[in-house]
């Protein structure tokens, strides 16, 4: 995984919070006015990357609210993972599932290569 990506993936965590939140379903607020354009290519690869991870199950984008709700296996998925990844607060769910990420980013990424 290049610093690179893993630097775009941090700093797109970052721009998220946690609007809702019940184990295995997550809806999360994206201030998108810190991206310019609005909701970019970026948050569009984030999306398929959290897509392509085992244990999510659905992911819905709402662009007038500004969210994306994400459905997941809480067995896979723990649901400190969340919270403390978007914190930047270090803990094993955390990286755990900032590694689901970053795989999936690879895969997305594989093809351009």
């Amino acid at each position: 995984m290049s610093a690179d990506l893993s630097g775009r993936l941090r700093a797109l965590t970052g721009l998220l919070t946690v609007a809702h939140h019940i184990p295995g379903r997550i809806r999360l607020k994206l201030n998108v006015g810190a991206l310019p354009g609005g909701i970019s290519l970026e948050t569009k690869r984030f999306g398929s990357a959290l897509d392509s991870i085992s244990g999510i199950h659905g992911i819905h984008f709402n662009k007038l609210a500004r969210s994306v709700t994400v459905e997941y296996d809480n067995r896979a998925i723990p649901d400190r993972a969340w919270p403390d990844l978007l914190a930047n607060r270090p803990s094993p769910e955390a990286a755990a599932l900032l590694n689901r990420l970053q795989e999936g980013y690879s895969h997305l990424q594989a093809p351009d290569n």
